[in-house]
């Protein structure tokens, strides 16, 4: 079985643009010769990679799979060349790390600061997105590892247990909520809330099941961290949706009332996860460990 690199870029062009032509155009490849690297293909393969038609050409089963696994061939020939690049000019090894918000707010600030001390020729590009924009990205190759909700993840995914995620309602000392042992966030309906910043993960998450609910949460104010929403709570602003690890940090200083949440949602349990730990560049596996580490001591 021979093909190249060019093959597979030629072939995800073409896939994406369901048109050989369109294809050996982005590819920057006369059309003959991006017929005949197809083809090629197909022959080593010994499967039709394309169903050809009037309007273009649609991928097969064949093709699907081959797609994945070229997308994912080419996303690590890029961090391979970036890797030893930057060995060649004497500029750091990157990783990329994908974390939810809690993740990013809570967890991986000290466990990271403390990596990079003991690293410093690794540099970590940390991104926040949602549990399962995480989890496409992680499993397309387009992210080294995550730091995401379980309940998102495909089976897939390889990954290791950090820690315990519990939403919990924070209140003032004075509202009617507080001193309850348990709430259902249906009872929050007509509130007035205190809550993340537009398109933050968790308050993605949280809009996602007040809409299932048909909850229409009245927002008085959207803030950035977990700290300034608990200040607007216990000066009886509104009440407020947040980790309870933020919430409990946040008690010893601010006059606010915690109150565990029933509904399924609110338990999360906090994974590190990567498409394959044993295929992951060397920078990215020294992470690994350290992360393995510190989800020990917090266990």
């Amino acid at each position: 079985m021979r093909f190249d690199l060019v093959d597979l870029r030629l072939f995800i062009a073409v896939a994406e643009a369901r048109s050989i032509t369109g294809g050996a155009d982005r590819a920057h490849l006369a059309l003959a010769s991006a017929s005949a690297r197809i083809k090629g293909l197909e022959d080593a393969f010994g499967v039709a990679l394309f169903k050809r038609g009037r309007r273009g050409v649609d991928l097969t089963a064949a093709g699907e799979s081959l797609l994945d696994h070229a997308r994912i061939i080419l996303a690590h020939v890029e961090i391979m060349q970036g890797d030893l690049s930057g060995f060649a000019s004497g500029q750091r090894a990157n990783v990329q790390l994908l974390a939810n918000t809690v993740g990013l707010a809570e967890h991986l600030p000290k466990a990271l600061a403390a990596f990079l001390r003991a690293h410093p020729e690794i540099n970590v590009d940390v991104e926040e997105r949602e549990s399962t924009e995480i989890a496409e990205a992680v499993a397309s190759g387009r992210a080294d590892l995550g730091f995401a909700a379980e309940h998102a993840l495909p089976e897939t995914i390889e990954r290791f247990a950090f820690g315990e995620d519990r939403l919990v309602l924070v209140a003032g000392k004075r509202s009617a909520f507080a001193g309850r042992k348990q709430i259902d966030f249906s009872e929050t309906a007509g509130q007035d809330f205190i809550g993340l910043t537009q398109g933050t993960a968790l308050n993605v998450h949280i809009g996602r099941h007040a809409a299932r609910l048909g909850i229409r949460q009245h927002v008085r104010a959207r803030l950035r961290d977990f700290d300034a929403i608990c200040q607007m709570v216990a000066a009886g602003i509104g009440i407020a949706v947040v980790p309870e690890a933020a919430a409990r940090r946040c008690a010893k200083a601010m006059q606010i009332s915690l109150v565990p949440l029933r509904d399924a949602w609110a338990d999360r349990r906090l994974v590190i996860c990567a498409r394959s730990f044993k295929a992951l560049p060397r920078p990215a596996k020294l992470l690994v460990e350290h992360l393995r580490g510190a989800a020990a001591r917090v266990g």
